[in-house]
Protein backbone atom coordinates (compact mmCIF):
# COMPACT_ATOMS: atom_id res chain seq x y z
CA UNK A 1 0.00 0.00 0.00
CA UNK A 2 2.51 2.63 -1.14
CA UNK A 3 2.03 6.25 -0.21
CA UNK A 4 1.86 8.46 -3.28
CA UNK A 5 1.97 12.20 -3.87
CA UNK A 6 0.84 13.57 -7.22
CA UNK A 7 0.01 16.98 -8.62
CA UNK A 8 -3.54 18.27 -8.45
CA UNK A 9 -5.17 21.53 -9.47
CA UNK A 10 -4.58 23.09 -6.01
CA UNK A 11 -1.14 21.59 -5.38
CA UNK A 12 0.05 18.22 -4.14
CA UNK A 13 -2.46 15.46 -3.43
CA UNK A 14 -1.74 12.69 -0.93
CA UNK A 15 -2.95 9.19 -1.69
CA UNK A 16 -2.49 5.45 -1.22
CA UNK A 17 -2.11 3.33 -4.31
CA UNK A 18 -2.35 -0.45 -4.65
CA UNK A 19 -0.79 -1.51 -7.98
CA UNK A 20 -2.32 -4.38 -9.91
CA UNK A 21 -0.47 -7.56 -10.83
CA UNK A 22 -2.01 -7.64 -14.30
CA UNK A 23 -1.06 -4.99 -16.86
CA UNK A 24 -4.64 -4.84 -18.14
CA UNK A 25 -6.39 -4.94 -14.75
CA UNK A 26 -9.17 -2.41 -14.23
CA UNK A 27 -8.77 0.76 -12.17
CA UNK A 28 -10.80 1.73 -9.10
CA UNK A 29 -10.92 5.21 -7.59
CA UNK A 30 -12.28 5.60 -4.03
CA UNK A 31 -13.65 8.96 -2.83
CA UNK A 32 -14.12 9.94 0.82
CA UNK A 33 -16.89 11.74 2.66
CA UNK A 34 -17.17 15.48 3.35
CA UNK A 35 -13.81 17.07 4.29
CA UNK A 36 -15.45 19.47 6.76
CA UNK A 37 -17.12 16.63 8.65
CA UNK A 38 -14.05 14.53 9.31
CA UNK A 39 -13.82 12.93 5.88
CA UNK A 40 -10.42 11.47 4.95
CA UNK A 41 -9.11 8.64 2.83
CA UNK A 42 -8.61 6.68 6.07
CA UNK A 43 -12.33 6.60 6.83
CA UNK A 44 -13.34 3.00 7.50
CA UNK A 45 -15.84 2.78 4.62
CA UNK A 46 -13.25 4.16 2.17
CA UNK A 47 -10.55 1.86 3.58
CA UNK A 48 -12.75 -1.23 3.25
CA UNK A 49 -13.85 -0.35 -0.30
CA UNK A 50 -10.19 0.14 -1.23
CA UNK A 51 -9.28 -3.36 -0.06
CA UNK A 52 -12.40 -4.87 -1.61
CA UNK A 53 -11.25 -3.73 -5.05
CA UNK A 54 -7.58 -4.57 -4.37
CA UNK A 55 -8.54 -8.13 -3.38
CA UNK A 56 -10.17 -8.51 -6.78
CA UNK A 57 -7.03 -7.49 -8.67
CA UNK A 58 -7.83 -3.84 -9.41
CA UNK A 59 -5.26 -1.06 -9.43
CA UNK A 60 -6.79 1.06 -6.64
CA UNK A 61 -6.27 4.65 -5.52
CA UNK A 62 -7.75 6.43 -2.52
CA UNK A 63 -6.67 9.98 -1.80
CA UNK A 64 -7.34 13.03 0.35
CA UNK A 65 -9.26 15.87 -1.23
CA UNK A 66 -7.63 19.31 -1.13
CA UNK A 67 -7.01 20.63 2.37
CA UNK A 68 -7.24 17.17 3.99
CA UNK A 69 -4.18 15.47 5.50
CA UNK A 70 -1.12 16.33 3.41
CA UNK A 71 -3.13 17.39 0.36
CA UNK A 72 -2.63 21.08 -0.41
CA UNK A 73 -5.35 23.66 -1.00
CA UNK A 74 -8.58 24.31 0.84
CA UNK A 75 -12.17 23.07 0.69
CA UNK A 76 -13.96 24.24 -2.47
CA UNK A 77 -17.59 23.12 -1.95
CA UNK A 78 -17.37 20.35 -4.52
CA UNK A 79 -16.08 22.11 -7.63
CA UNK A 80 -12.42 21.84 -6.68
CA UNK A 81 -12.92 18.37 -5.24
CA UNK A 82 -14.31 17.21 -8.59
CA UNK A 83 -11.15 18.57 -10.22
CA UNK A 84 -9.08 16.68 -7.62
CA UNK A 85 -10.91 13.46 -8.48
CA UNK A 86 -10.33 13.98 -12.21
CA UNK A 87 -6.62 14.60 -11.56
CA UNK A 88 -6.47 11.45 -9.42
CA UNK A 89 -8.02 9.37 -12.20
CA UNK A 90 -5.59 10.92 -14.71
CA UNK A 91 -2.69 9.96 -12.44
CA UNK A 92 -3.79 6.32 -12.10
CA UNK A 93 -4.28 6.06 -15.85
CA UNK A 94 -0.74 7.38 -16.34
CA UNK A 95 0.86 4.78 -14.04
CA UNK A 96 -1.49 2.00 -15.19
CA UNK A 97 -2.06 2.88 -18.86
CA UNK A 98 -3.28 -0.48 -20.16
CA UNK A 99 -6.33 -0.74 -17.90
CA UNK A 100 -9.35 -2.27 -19.61
CA UNK A 101 -11.87 -0.27 -17.63
CA UNK A 102 -12.47 1.93 -14.62
CA UNK A 103 -14.76 1.95 -11.57
CA UNK A 104 -15.56 4.73 -9.12
CA UNK A 105 -16.70 4.17 -5.55
CA UNK A 106 -17.72 7.05 -3.30
CA UNK A 107 -19.04 7.45 0.22
CA UNK A 108 -21.52 10.27 1.02
CA UNK A 109 -19.99 13.53 -0.34
CA UNK A 110 -17.57 11.30 -2.27
CA UNK A 111 -20.54 9.55 -3.91
CA UNK A 112 -21.79 12.92 -5.17
CA UNK A 113 -18.34 13.79 -6.55
CA UNK A 114 -17.93 10.31 -8.05
CA UNK A 115 -21.23 10.44 -9.90
CA UNK A 116 -20.29 13.82 -11.36
CA UNK A 117 -16.95 12.39 -12.48
CA UNK A 118 -18.54 9.42 -14.24
CA UNK A 119 -20.59 11.89 -16.30
CA UNK A 120 -17.31 13.30 -17.65
CA UNK A 121 -15.36 10.08 -18.16
CA UNK A 122 -16.81 7.60 -20.64
CA UNK A 123 -14.28 4.94 -19.62
CA UNK A 124 -16.06 4.51 -16.25
CA UNK A 125 -18.08 1.33 -16.58
CA UNK A 126 -19.41 0.93 -13.06
CA UNK A 127 -19.91 2.76 -9.79
CA UNK A 128 -20.69 2.12 -6.14
CA UNK A 129 -22.35 4.96 -4.23
CA UNK A 130 -22.62 4.45 -0.48
CA UNK A 131 -25.05 6.79 1.31
CA UNK A 132 -25.30 9.31 -1.55
CA UNK A 133 -26.46 12.65 -0.04
CA UNK A 134 -29.53 12.98 -2.25
CA UNK A 135 -31.19 15.47 0.12
CA UNK A 136 -28.16 17.75 0.40
CA UNK A 137 -26.91 17.99 -3.18
CA UNK A 138 -28.43 18.20 -6.64
CA UNK A 139 -28.10 14.94 -8.57
CA UNK A 140 -30.10 16.16 -11.58
CA UNK A 141 -26.90 16.14 -13.69
CA UNK A 142 -27.42 12.36 -14.02
CA UNK A 143 -29.52 12.83 -17.13
CA UNK A 144 -28.85 10.37 -18.44
CA UNK A 145 -26.64 8.40 -16.08
CA UNK A 146 -23.97 6.84 -18.33
CA UNK A 147 -23.07 3.75 -16.28
CA UNK A 148 -24.77 1.01 -14.31
CA UNK A 149 -24.01 0.85 -10.62
CA UNK A 150 -24.95 0.13 -7.03
CA UNK A 151 -26.57 2.57 -4.60
CA UNK A 152 -26.47 1.34 -1.00
CA UNK A 153 -27.53 3.06 2.21
CA UNK A 154 -28.76 2.36 5.72
CA UNK A 155 -32.39 2.55 6.75
CA UNK A 156 -31.44 4.30 10.01
CA UNK A 157 -29.54 7.08 8.23
CA UNK A 158 -30.50 10.40 9.90
CA UNK A 159 -28.20 12.49 7.68
CA UNK A 160 -29.74 11.33 4.41
CA UNK A 161 -33.27 9.95 4.90
CA UNK A 162 -34.08 6.76 2.99
CA UNK A 163 -36.93 8.45 1.12
CA UNK A 164 -34.50 10.87 -0.55
CA UNK A 165 -32.23 8.07 -1.71
CA UNK A 166 -35.27 6.14 -2.92
CA UNK A 167 -36.38 9.16 -4.98
CA UNK A 168 -32.93 9.29 -6.63
CA UNK A 169 -32.99 5.54 -7.31
CA UNK A 170 -36.49 5.70 -8.78
CA UNK A 171 -35.47 8.54 -11.08
CA UNK A 172 -32.38 6.71 -12.31
CA UNK A 173 -34.27 3.45 -12.83
CA UNK A 174 -36.48 5.11 -15.45
CA UNK A 175 -33.45 5.68 -17.67
CA UNK A 176 -32.82 3.23 -20.49
CA UNK A 177 -29.54 1.45 -21.09
CA UNK A 178 -28.36 1.26 -17.47
CA UNK A 179 -29.22 -0.91 -14.48
CA UNK A 180 -29.23 0.56 -10.97
CA UNK A 181 -29.00 -1.97 -8.15
CA UNK A 182 -30.40 -0.64 -4.88
CA UNK A 183 -29.57 -2.19 -1.51
CA UNK A 184 -30.63 -1.12 1.99
CA UNK A 185 -28.62 -2.17 5.05
CA UNK A 186 -31.10 -2.69 7.93
CA UNK A 187 -30.28 -0.74 11.09
CA UNK A 188 -27.30 1.10 9.55
CA UNK A 189 -26.75 4.80 10.13
CA UNK A 190 -25.04 7.20 7.69
CA UNK A 191 -21.60 5.93 8.68
CA UNK A 192 -22.55 2.23 8.71
CA UNK A 193 -21.34 1.95 12.30
CA UNK A 194 -21.61 -1.66 13.51
CA UNK A 195 -22.84 -2.62 10.03
CA UNK A 196 -19.60 -2.51 8.04
CA UNK A 197 -19.65 -6.24 7.31
CA UNK A 198 -23.14 -6.03 5.82
CA UNK A 199 -22.14 -3.03 3.70
CA UNK A 200 -19.06 -4.77 2.34
CA UNK A 201 -21.02 -7.97 1.67
CA UNK A 202 -23.48 -6.00 -0.48
CA UNK A 203 -20.70 -4.15 -2.31
CA UNK A 204 -18.56 -7.23 -2.82
CA UNK A 205 -21.47 -9.33 -4.07
CA UNK A 206 -22.45 -6.62 -6.52
CA UNK A 207 -18.89 -6.25 -7.83
CA UNK A 208 -18.49 -10.01 -8.21
CA UNK A 209 -21.76 -10.16 -10.13
CA UNK A 210 -20.62 -7.44 -12.50
CA UNK A 211 -17.19 -9.03 -12.94
CA UNK A 212 -18.63 -12.50 -13.40
CA UNK A 213 -16.46 -13.81 -10.57
CA UNK A 214 -17.14 -17.02 -8.68
CA UNK A 215 -18.00 -16.82 -4.98
CA UNK A 216 -14.64 -18.09 -3.73
CA UNK A 217 -13.09 -14.64 -3.21
CA UNK A 218 -16.17 -12.96 -1.79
Amino acid sequence: MPEVIFNGPAGRIEGRFQPAKSRTAPIALILHLHPQFGGTMNNQVVYQLYYMFAKRGFAVLRFNFRGVGRSQGSFDHGQGELSDAAAALDWVQTVHPDARSCWIAGFSFGAWIGMQLLMRRPEVEGFISAAPPANLYDFSFLAPCPSSGLIVHGDADKVVPSKDVQTLVDKLKTQKGIVIDHKVVPGANHFFENHMDELMTECGSYLDKRLGVSKEIA
